[in-house]
């Protein structure tokens, strides 16, 4: 796709963040938003590279909501209504709050339909099996489907690899029948993905993926090709373009992205027109973020040429603003 040169001026700073204030005090209007009912039925599934597992396009992250540190009822509310409404794919973490604690609640009643995700963020295999124990208690399952080795891009992978280190300790999860898949993920250094996937370990990978950091980071153009060639799966986060440290003030008039929303079903239509990406994971912040993703998801067809131009135009724009705020990039 021949792409049009820019031709319009470089907005300010201040015009970057008062167009942010205005995409979060219009996302807040959400909440007054009725509730409108969806008929039952499966959303979208794509087979997640040769784990063979068919999940949902849309996959339901915990991190906004569990750092948020709502009432666990709340988030109960939410995490449940995603589900009930046909998302399989739930991602979530130890560091992520009240998320396990909540997700605990819905799991065993639900457990086989569900394709079941944390993080470990350690390098060590020692702290990694307490970690992993906390999970499984706390989610009440006897098994998970994939933990991801967090923050890859901030770890040695030496020591990820070595005979005392994570991943040793998550191969025997695997022999033993607890762990189905080995994952990673992460939001800076790409490299380092490149040269965890050379262990042949890995089943999945997640890395930050959207309009606006594929300028910054890039996982589009280092990773994913490798996950393509090496039949890994691979999953897309910070789909609406995140700003760290954005969870925790949310409800005070700030949302953890930067995409207005007149242009988020667009950023998730990116996402899942790249080749090789089975799901796309997206943290709600209410109940009604949550029913929006999964219309979304419901009604998603690959953007046309002009829509991704314009798509990446803004996104070049966007990541000249907010640069590489998750860590280096190399």
């Amino acid at each position: 796709m021949n792409r049009r040169r820019e031709t319009a001026s470089r907005p300010t700073r201040r015009d970057f963040l008062r167009r942010s204030a205005l995409a979060g005090s219009a996302v807040l209007a959400l909440r007054n938003l009725p509730l409108r009912a969806e008929p039952a039925g499966e959303l979208p599934t794509r087979v997640l590279g040769r784990t063979n597992q068919k999940v949902t396009i849309l996959g339901l992250g915990t991190a906004p909501i569990g750092e948020a540190r709502l009432p666990v009822p709340e988030a109960v509310k939410i995490f449940g209504e995603s589900m009930d409404r046909g998302v399989t794919y739930i991602d979530t973490a130890r560091s992520y709050g009240i998320a396990e604690e909540a997700l605990g609640q819905l799991v065993p009643k639900r457990r086989d339909k569900l394709f079941l995700v944390t993080k470990l963020w350690t390098e060590s295999g020692k702290q990694a099996e307490k970690l992993f124990a906390e999970s499984l208690r706390t989610l009440k399952t006897d098994h998970l489907d994939l933990v991801h080795i967090h923050h890859i891009g901030g770890k040695d992978p030496e020591k990820v690899k070595a005979a005392d280190g994570i991943l040793s300790f998550l191969l025997k999860q695997k022999a033993q029948g607890k762990l189905r898949f080995i994952g990673m993920s992460g939001h800076c250094r790409p490299d380092r993905f490149v040269e965890m996937l050379k262990t042949d370990q890995i089943d999945v990978v997640m890395g930050v993926m959207n309009y606006a950091d594929c300028n910054t980071y890039n996982f589009e153009g280092t990773v994913l090709p490798e996950c393509r060639k090496r039949n890994v799966g691979a999953a897309a986060m910070k789909v609406y373009v995140g700003i760290k440290g954005g969870f925790k003030n949310h409800r005070n008039g700030r949302v953890g992205c930067v995409t207005p929303p007149e242009r988020l079903e667009a950023a998730l239509a990116y996402c899942l027109d790249l080749e090789g990406i089975s799901v796309a994971v997206v943290g709600p912040f209410t109940l009604e973020h949550a029913i929006q993703n999964v219309d979304f998801a419901r009604r998603y067809k690959p953007l046309t040429d002009q829509q991704r131009e314009e798509l990446l135009k803004r996104g070049k724009e966007i990541a000249a603003e907010i640069g590489p705020r998750y860590g280096p990039v190399a």
